[in-house]
This record gives C-alpha cells, sequence and structure tokens, in this order.
C-alpha cells in the first residue's frame, strides 16, 4: 500500500493531483478496456454508501426500484428526435450476435452470417425502452402516477476519460415517472431536485447552487432541465445532478396514454432524474488535500481507525484486550464504522498515513500509558487537530466528534464557493476574473443561444444555471449590451 508520497500537490498541478488521489488512495484505476475504470473495493465502498442514502430518499417519496434491458432497438432512439440528435454521437452499438474461430486458426472474428436483423444501442439513457414498456403498464388514471427508478450502468462513447469524471461506462441511478397532469410532473421534477440538493449538502457536505439550465444546456428530449452544480476546489464547476421535466414528448414517442376520469383519453406527462459515479469525482475534488482524501463521515467507509502503539507481542495484547472487548463493541453499538489496524508488519507512522490518504474522519492512538491513564489520542482528518480523552464515553465523544467534522467540511466548501462567486457587469471584468480567479462568475446575459455559445468560444465558460428564485434585476449583457432582466451564472465546467 502506497502512502501519501508520491501524489502531486493541488497548486503545481490540480488534475495530476486528482489522478494520483484516485488511484493511492485505492479508488479506482484504468482498466484493460479502453476509456472503462475497475472501482476497487474502498471506491466502491464510498458509492454504496451514497447509493443507500439516496435510495432510502427515493422510497421514502414513494419511488420503487425495477430493471430494464442494457439493449435498446435502434429503431426506438429514431422515435424521438431530439433525443436522438443529443446522443447519437456517444452510442456504442452491437451489430452481430455471434463468434467463430477465424480461418487461420489464430482466435476468433465475428461472424458475417450473425448480423441483426436490427442493430441494438447499448444503453446510454434508457428514456425509450422505458416509455415503450409504460405504454403496456399504463392505461387508466388509476395507474399513475408511475414512480419508478433504476440503478444500472450505462455506457457512452468517451474518447478523453478521466476516472469518475467521465469513462465510456459508468454506473448511475435513473428515475422514470410518468403522472395525469403536467403540474404533477413539474412537481415531481422539483422534488427530485430537491433531494439531490439535500443529498449533496447533507451527505456528502457539497455546498449546490439549484437552478434551471438555458435551452442550450438542456438535456436532449426535455422540456426543462433542471440541476444543482458546485464548485471544486480549482475553480471550476461540477454539473452534480439534473432533473427533466419531459413534458409529453416520450409519451407522444411511443403512445403512452391513459383514460382519465372523465373517461377522455390523454397523452401522460413525465419526468426523468439521475446521478451518477461522477459525484465521486466531485467528493474528492471539494473535499480533499494535498495528503489524500477528506471524506464527510456520512460518507466514509470506515469513520474510525483504531491504531495500537506496542513495543513486543505482550503490549499488542494487553491493548488488543481492551480495544476488542470495550472501545470497539461501544462504537459499533454506537452505530459506527470501525476498523482496528494491529498489524505488526507497520510501524504506527506508516499507518496514520495510510489512514490519513484513505480520508478515515477520525484516528485513535492507543500506547500502554494509554490503558493506565484510561485515555485515547484523537486525531481528527479534516483540521489535523489531536486531542487526549477519557476512555470512558468514547462512544459519544466521537460521536459528537463526527457530527462536528461533517458540518465543518460543509461550512469550508462554502466559504470556499462564497469567496469565489463573483459578480461582474462589464466583458473585460467578466474576461479578468476567469482567467485570474475562476469559480462562479454572476452576469447579465441577452437570453439568446448565439451569445451564450459565443461567450463558451471565447472564455469556454459555460451558464451552468439561472438559479431558481433568481431576483429580478435590470441590467446589460456583457458582451452585447443588449437589456436582461436578470442574472445568470457562469463559470468554466468539468
Amino acid at each position: 500500500m502506497s502512502t501519501t508520497k508520491g501524489i502531486t500537490k493541488r497548486n503545481e498541478d490540480y488534475a495530476a493531483w486528482y489522478q494520483d488521489l484516485v488511484k493511492k488512495a485505492d479508488l479506482a484505476e484504468n482498466s484493460a478496456v479502453r476509456g472503462c475504470m475497475v472501482i476497487k473495493p474502498y471506491g466502491y465502498a464510498i458509492w454504496e454508501k451514497m447509493r443507500d442514502a439516496l435510495d432510502r430518499m427515493f422510497k421514502d417519496t414513494g419511488h420503487t426500484n425495477a430493471y430494464f434491458p442494457l439493449f435498446i432497438p435502434k429503431s426506438y432512439l429514431s422515435k424521438e428526435a431530439s433525443h436522438v440528435e443529443g446522443f447519437a454521437k456517444e452510442c456504442a452499438v452491437v451489430t452481430h450476435y455471434r463468434l467463430k474461430n477465424a480461418p487461420d486458426g489464430n482466435g476468433v472474428v465475428v461472424d458475417p452470417e450473425a448480423k441483426l436483423e436490427e442493430e441494438l444501442i447499448v444503453r446510454p439513457t434508457s428514456e425509450t425502452v422505458i416509455w415503450s414498456t409504460y405504454r403496456n403498464w399504463i392505461q387508466s388514471y388509476r395507474d399513475l402516477p408511475l414512480l419508478i427508478n433504476q440503478w444500472a450502468n450505462v455506457v457512452r462513447w468517451e474518447m478523453r476519460t478521466r476516472l469518475f469524471l467521465r469513462t465510456a461506462e459508468f454506473l448511475w441511478q435513473e428515475g422514470h415517472t410518468a403522472h395525469a397532469t403536467a403540474e404533477e410532473a413539474i412537481e415531481e421534477t422539483l422534488q427530485m431536485l430537491e433531494i439531490y440538493a439535500e443529498f449533496a449538502e447533507k451527505y456528502m457536505a457539497l455546498p449546490v447552487i439549484k437552478g434551471v439550465k438555458t435551452p442550450n444546456e438542456r438535456f436532449a428530449g426535455a422540456v426543462d432541465t433542471y440541476c444543482i452544480e458546485a464548485l471544486m476546489q480549482d475553480g471550476k464547476a461540477l454539473q452534480a445532478g439534473t432533473s427533466h421535466f419531459l413534458g409529453q414528448n416520450f409519451a407522444k414517442a411511443f403512445d403512452v396514454k391513459f383514460t382519465g376520469k372523465d373517461g377522455k383519453e390523454e397523452y401522460v406527462w413525465g419526468t426523468s432524474w439521475g446521478v451518477s459515479t461522477r459525484l465521486m469525482g466531485a467528493l474528492i475534488m471539494a473535499h480533499s488535500d494535498d495528503d489524500g482524501l477528506v471524506l464527510p463521515p456520512k460518507l466514509a467507509p470506515i469513520q474510525v481507525v483504531i491504531v495500537p502503539i506496542f513495543k513486543g507481542e505482550e503490549g499488542l495484547q494487553k491493548i488488543s484486550q481492551v480495544v476488542n472487548s470495550k472501545i470497539i463493541p461501544e462504537l459499533r453499538q454506537a452505530g459506527l464504522t470501525v476498523k482496528y489496524d494491529n498489524r505488526d508488519t507497520e510501524r504506527p507512522g506508516f499507518k496514520f498515513a495510510e489512514w490519513e490518504l484513505k480520508g478515515v474522519p477520525v484516528r485513535l492512538a492507543i500506547g500502554e500509558r494509554d490503558l493506565q491513564n484510561q485515555t485515547v489520542e484523537i486525531a481528527r482528518r479534516d483540521t489535523k487537530e489531536k486531542s487526549t480523552v477519557p476512555m470512558e464515553n468514547i462512544a459519544r465523544i466521537i460521536k459528537n466528534l463526527l457530527d462536528e467534522i461533517q458540518k465543518n467540511i460543509f461550512q469550508k466548501a462554502l466559504e470556499f464557493r462564497q469567496k469565489h462567486t463573483t459578480r461582474v457587469d462589464t466583458w473585460k471584468e467578466f474576461e479578468e476574473i476567469l482567467l485570474q480567479k475562476g469559480g462562479f462568475v454572476e452576469a447579465h446575459w441577452d437570453g439568446t443561444t448565439q451569445t451564450e455559445e459565443i461567450i463558451k468560444e471565447k472564455t469556454k465558460a459555460t451558464i451552468r444555471c439561472i438559479p431558481l428564485q433568481n431576483p429580478q434585476e435590470k441590467g446589460k449583457c456583457i458582451l452585447t449590451g443588449k437589456p436582461s432582466s436578470q442574472r445568470v451564472l457562469f463559470a468554466v465546467a468539468y
């Protein structure tokens, strides 16, 4: 196991720091399949904590899980014009269903006789296959609302990949719901946006801005796309989740109708919403430092690690007896996840560096003198502060400390975002801020896609969102000088 040695410093090369950290903290690695990743056990354990928390939140709001096919007939994608246009360049296509031995005896080749009558698309997202299924599930208003979520993998062909942030295959959840009215569907879209924001802030300790996307940034096939946007430590934005009001677009494309209470037949109204393993990238980039991961306690696979400081086998046995009979049972009874690192093959200093690298929120060190004094040394990962506390009531002390760490990590990220959010009124200010400081820039925009695209071409900055409850404020577009009624949020983004 490698320690923090070899991690590039953030201020030297942020991208290299990120890649180093993902690999050295044992989160993920590049796979033999180009563009794909292997999520290692420690990384997957963090994802499981995310998944489990979100799954509870979905079920608490009436959603149930289902599973739909990985393969989508090509004709399905062509049923919704803007949808196919949005995903066409990212699709992986299955054309044959069989291999055969090569004529020269060297390996296998695709059997030309096994060509599929219709090509299959490896799902980039599941709207089409799910709405084709909903046609069979929905006949009456009694079948609505239909609130379904799917945990799955998707494939979007990527040429330039980065672990967790952009890979050809990734894990996610995608919710797909059907409703009797537009009002109900919009209410669902906004409810799921709130759930994503609550998860980001309460579990990930990640402050986010809720907003609606411009038409240019909208999901292909949606009427409106809502999002949560977060700021990373390099001043770039990251879209952390999206919720889409689909209107009746997919219902019309797949002929999904219901008979209302009045006996009239109408098309249903739809939504879709999702977050992915990209949240792992957000978690790493928002909080971690030059020594390794900094994990919010609510998502840490190991919340407390205990390191014995001993001389000889007898000393280890004395410490282990107290740790295993008293401390660990108390911590576990309090609902905490604990690791006792009693390896005799590594020195305490190595273990300290290793668990610091892995972002464990609290470390306990116990030596033979601590046994005599009935104390333990506590070190917290976020501030690296150390203190000596009594063994008595250790579970209560650590639970309170973990709550404090969770709040502190969020507060630190919030203060960073506030410090790196700037209001500008001129094009010169806009360019200077993006070049020198980065972060979120609040500026007026004339509302046209043409201006939005020119700004992106000149600066690489995009409109991340139009914040919800955005105050009306008369001004002039920073680029064209045309009238504007509100500021929007710009940033260079991942």
